[in-house]
């Protein structure tokens, strides 16, 4: 668990669970004798992912980005997705001294399932309840739009167990444009991964810390031309990932990768080969450097 106090500000960072998915689907076009030197296979061509979460205090909010799987499903849904480790959703936020109660403000920087699931759960009465009963929860409008209308490609990452009760228990508040939800935590939108993807920028004293969220869900993923088979208009992410990686290492900006088992944090630098991985650091270092 990491953690700093400055300018009234605090930044947790803790890891829900491992799963594991397609190392070809996550890497796309690219093969797998290249993306295989960043992250090792097992012999079904599976490769680990995170599934970790960022928690920022401020003075009167604690907001919580992205909240995992969650725990509806069946077991054959969790069957195939092979998961491991991690301290669980309410394990993370006691680590941090935190509970469900205390979360006010909930981003979503999407909504496949890996993303939002675990912001509704059924409760002892079979009813849909709210995880954290006191947030608000903040996605864009167009991502809600294109969830519960889905498109064949993503049809299947999007559970309506999710999304309807969500919208019922009168938890959605939706993002219009590109904001600062609050003074230092500015909302970027994108849309070549899904339309409407929410990239939170942290402004941390004189430091910023980029969500990568699945626009650089590894560090493996910072070379422009290296995506994932999921994204809807890769040609879109490669132009939205070419801006952003310009003004992350031109500012020296950080990322937080949310789905990278080896590497939590890290830099960006401009090779002879575009731009990659510079320093690969946890979160505490950037907190202490």
């Amino acid at each position: 668990m990491d953690e700093t106090l400055l300018w009234e500000v605090k930044l947790f960072s803790f890891n829900i669970a491992n799963f594991k998915a397609d190392g070809g689907a996550m890497f796309g076009v690219v093969p797998r004798v290249i993306w295989s030197r960043y992250v090792k296979p097992d012999d079904q061509n599976l490769i680990p992912l995170a599934l970790r979460s960022l928690l920022v205090q401020t003075e009167d909010r604690l907001i919580l980005i992205d909240n995992g799987i969650g725990d509806k499903q069946d077991e054959k849904f969790f069957r195939h997705l092979n998961m491991f480790g991690g301290l669980g959703l309410e394990g993370g936020l006691q680590k941090a001294g935190f509970s469900m109660q205390d979360v006010t403000d909930v981003i979503l920087t999407h909504l496949h399932f890996d993303h939002c699931g675990g912001g509704v759960y059924i409760d002892s009465d079979g009813e849909y309840a709210a995880t954290f009963p006191n947030a608000r929860y903040w996605l864009t409008r167009e991502q809600w739009e294109n969830a519960i209308n889905p498109n064949p490609r993503e049809a299947d990452s999007f559970l309506r167990e999710n999304l309807i009760p969500m919208q019922e228990l009168g938890l959605l508040e939706f993002i219009e444009e590109e904001k600062e939800l609050v003074p230092g935590v500015e909302l970027r939108i994108v849309h070549g991964h899904t339309p409407g993807q929410i990239i939170p920028i942290i402004r941390f004293g004189t430091k910023t810390l980029v969500f990568g969220a699945d626009l650089f869900p590894m560090a493996a993923h910072i070379p422009v031309k290296y995506n994932m088979a999921y994204d809807l208009e890769v040609l879109k992410t490669m132009e939205e990932k070419e801006e952003f990686l310009q003004e992350i290492q031109t500012n020296g900006y950080s990322i937080l990768f949310q789905h990278d088992t080896q590497h939590e944090c890290g830099t960006v630098r401009l090779g002879k080969r575009g731009y990659q991985l510079d320093q690969s650091f946890g979160l505490e270092n950037f907190i202490q450097s």
